[in-house]
C-alpha cells in the first residue's frame, strides 16, 4: 500500500503529464495505449480513421507505418537508436499542412513512452534558413567566393534606387576581362587556370579599398568592380587604371611565372538610364573596345561605343549566316618574280584573300568583318574555309595550267587562329586530305604579332616542321628591327607597302628596303615587296635586290577564273602592268 506522500507525488506526476505542453502516450510494445495526455489526444485524434485512440500504431499506420519497426528496435535500456521520426501531414492540395515529431522511449519490457509534438513552426523556420542559405549559395561564385552576376545585379539595382532623384550618389562599374586566359587555360590546363583566377581575385580584393568597392565574378574570366562611393568620374578612372595595372603584373603559380593582362571598361551610373543589365552591358561594351585597341588598358564608356557594338552585333549575325549560306569567297593576287634569274613564268605564287558577298551591302572588305570575326570566335571557321579553298584551287590550277600555274599559295593567319590548340593538326590534315605538298603552302603572320608573343613563335616553329613556308607579313610596321629578324622562324620577309609607296621619292625608304633585303639574304630568306603600283617603284625595288613583288601594277586581287585568264594572257612574257 502506497504512503500518503507517495500517492501525492504520483498524483502530482499525473497532473504534470496531463498538463504538459507536449503530447505524451504510454503504450505496450504492441502499441496498445495505456495513458494519453490531452495534448497527444488533440494531435492524434485527426489521424484516427474510426475516431478511437486505442492503439498508437493503428492510428499512425497510414502516415508512419515504420513506427512498429522503430518500436521493436528501441532496446530495453531506453536508448533510442535513431533520430526523431518526423511525420508530415498532407493537405488535400498536396502540400504539407502539419509536421508531427514522434520519439520513442522504452520504459521497461512492458511499457513504451511516446513523445508527440507539433513541430510545424520549427520545420518552417528550418526551411526558411535552408532556403536562405541556398539562395545565398546560388548568388556566390564557388571558386572565388565572390558575388556572382545575380547578386551583383541586386546590388546595382539598390544603388540605382538610392540614386533616383539624388544625383549626388555617384557609383561606377569597372568590367574586367583577361586578355590571355583562354590560351593559358588551354596550354596549362583548367587546374592552373582556376589557380590563376583565384590569385587574380585575391589581388583584386587587395588593390581595392575595403568598404568602398566590391568585386563580383560574372563569367569565366570576367570580373566586375562596383565602386559604391565616388567623388567624380576622374576618381573612378584613376581607380580603374590602378586595378588594370595591378592585375597585369606577373603571377607565380604551380612552378610557372605567368602574365595575364586585363582589359577594362568603365561606366558611370550617370551615363546609363537603364537597369542593372543596361549598366553592365555598357561597361562590357567599353571593355570590348579596350580589347579592340590592343588590350591591357582601360576605356571609358561613350554612347558611340554602344552604337558601334550594335553594329558589330549585326555584322556578327550576318557573318554567321554568311558562313552557313556560303557567301564568303576567296580572291587571289598574283606575286611575280622581279629578278631575271627567276623570270620565265607570269605568276610565282598567289596570296589568298577572303571576301564577303553580302546580299544587301554587296562586297564587304575584310577590314569590316575580320576583327569582328576574331572577337566573336568565327575567325577559326573563316580561316579553315580560306585554307581549304586556297589549297584546292592551287591544285586545280596546276592541273589546268600546267607549268604556267602558280607554284604556291599564301594564306594569312590571324592572332586568334594562332591561339587555336589544333591549328598545326588542322594544317597537316588539309595538306594530307587534298594531297598538296607542304612546300606549296605559304602561311603569313604579321611582324607585330610574331614579334611580341613567344607563344606565337613556338606555334610557327611547329608549323615549320610540317614543311610549309612561313612569311613575315607587313615587315617594317611592327616593333621588331633588322637586328632581331634572325629570331623569327620564317623563310620569307614581306616588305610593307608603306615603304614601297615612297621608295621612288625618299632616299631614306630606299636605304631601309635595301638593308632589309641584305639582312634577309644573309639569313637565307627571300623577300616580297607589297603594294607596287608604278613602273618606277618596280624598277627601284628590282635594283635593290628584292626577289618578288605584288601590287596593282601587276594585278588587283582576282577571282579564280579571272586569275586563270590573267596567267594565260601573260604566259608568253614577263607579267605586264595592267590598270588598277
Amino acid at each position: 500500500m502506497m504512503s500518503s506522500n507517495t500517492v501525492a507525488s504520483y498524483e502530482a506526476l499525473i497532473q504534470f503529464l496531463y498538463r504538459a505542453p507536449i503530447g505524451l502516450v504510454q503504450t505496450t510494445p504492441s502499441g496498445e495505449i495505456e495513458m494519453i495526455n490531452p495534448m497527444a489526444a488533440r494531435l492524434l485524434m485527426p489521424l484516427s480513421v474510426d475516431g478511437s485512440l486505442n492503439n498508437l500504431f493503428v492510428v499512425l499506420d497510414r502516415v508512419a507505418p515504420q513506427l512498429r519497426a522503430l518500436a521493436l528496435a528501441t532496446d530495453a535500456s531506453g536508448v533510442d537508436p535513431g533520430e526523431e521520426l518526423r511525420v508530415p501531414l498532407w493537405a488535400a492540395a498536396g502540400q504539407v499542412q502539419q509536421v508531427l515529431s514522434v520519439y520513442l522511449l522504452r520504459l521497461d519490457a512492458e511499457r513504451l513512452m511516446v513523445v508527440v509534438n507539433d513541430i510545424s513552426l520549427h520545420v518552417q523556420q528550418e526551411q526558411r534558413v535552408l532556403e536562405s542559405r541556398l539562395h545565398e549559395a546560388a548568388r556566390t561564385d564557388t571558386l572565388t567566393q565572390m558575388p556572382n552576376r545575380a547578386k551583383l545585379r541586386e546590388r546595382i539595382a539598390l544603388l540605382q534606387s538610392a540614386r533616383s532623384g539624388n544625383t549626388g550618389n555617384n557609383f561606377a562599374l569597372l568590367f574586367l576581362n583577361c586578355d590571355r586566359f583562354k590560351r593559358i587555360n588551354d596550354r596549362l590546363g583548367p587546374t592552373v587556370g582556376d589557380e590563376l583566377l583565384g590569385l587574380l581575385a585575391a589581388r583584386l580584393r587587395n588593390v581595392l579599398r575595403a568598404g568602398h568597392s566590391e568585386v563580383a565574378r560574372v563569367g569565366g574570366d570576367e570580373f566586375v568592380v562596383l565602386m559604391r562611393t565616388l567623388m567624380n568620374g576622374a576618381e573612378a578612372f584613376a581607380i580603374g587604371e590602378r586595378v588594370v595595372a595591378a592585375l597585369g603584373s606577373p603571377y607565380q603559380l604551380s612552378g610557372h611565372t605567368l602574365t595575364c593582362s586585363v582589359s577594362g571598361g568603365l561606366v558611370l551610373a550617370e551615363q546609363s538610364e537603364g537597369d542593372a543589365d543596361a549598366l553592365l552591358r555598357d561597361a562590357s561594351v567599353a571593355m570590348v573596345e579596350a580589347k579592340r585597341q590592343g588590350g591591357a588598358r582601360l576605356v571609358g564608356f561613350e554612347p558611340g561605343l554602344r552604337d558601334r557594338a550594335m553594329q558589330r552585333g549585326s555584322v556578327e549575325v550576318d557573318l554567321r549566316l554568311a558562313l552557313a549560306k556560303q557567301q564568303l569567297f576567296v580572291v587571289y593576287q598574283p606575286i611575280v618574280a622581279l629578278q631575271a634569274a627567276h623570270a620565265g613564268r607570269p605568276c610565282e605564287g598567289v596570296e589568298a584573300l577572303v571576301r564577303w558577298r553580302h546580299p544587301l551591302r554587296g562586297i564587304v572588305p575584310p577590314l569590316d568583318f575580320i576583327g569582328i570575326a576574331e572577337e566573336c570566335g568565327l575567325i577559326g571557321a573563316i580561316g579553315d574555309f580560306v585554307l581549304s579553298s586556297a589549297v584546292q584551287q592551287l591544285l586545280q590550277w596546276q592541273r589546268e595550267l600546267g607549268a604556267a600555274a602558280p607554284r604556291w599559295v599564301a594564306v594569312n593567319l590571324s592572332r586568334a587562329q594562332l591561339q587555336q590548340p589544333d591549328l598545326v593538326a588542322s594544317v597537316r590534315a588539309v595538306l594530307h586530305d587534298k594531297g598538296l605538298p607542304a612546300a606549296c603552302l605559304h602561311l603569313e603572320v604579321t611582324e607585330s604579332l610574331a614579334a611580341q608573343d613567344a607563344a606565337v613563335q613556338a606555334v610557327l616553329k611547329q608549323l615549320k616542321t610540317l614543311g610549309v613556308t612561313l612569311s613575315l607579313d607587313d615587315f617594317g610596321t611592327g616593333y621588331s628591327s633588322l637586328s632581331t629578324l634572325h629570331e623569327f622562324a620564317v623563310d620569307v620577309v614581306k616588305i610593307d607597302r608603306s615603304f614601297t609607296s615612297q621608295v621612288d621619292t625618299s632616299e631614306h625608304h630606299r636605304v631601309l628596303v635595301q638593308a632589309t633585303v641584305l639582312v634577309a639574304q644573309s639569313l637565307h630568306m627571300s623577300t616580297v615587296v607589297e603594294g607596287i603600283e608604278t613602273a618606277a617603284q618596280a624598277a627601284i625595288v628590282r635594283r635593290l635586290g628584292c626577289d618578288k613583288g605584288q601590287g596593282y601594277l601587276y594585278s588587283r586581287p582576282l577571282a579564280a577564273k579571272e586569275l586563270s585568264a590573267w596567267v594565260a594572257e601573260n604566259a608568253t612574257a614577263e607579267a605586264s602592268p595592267v590598270a588598277a
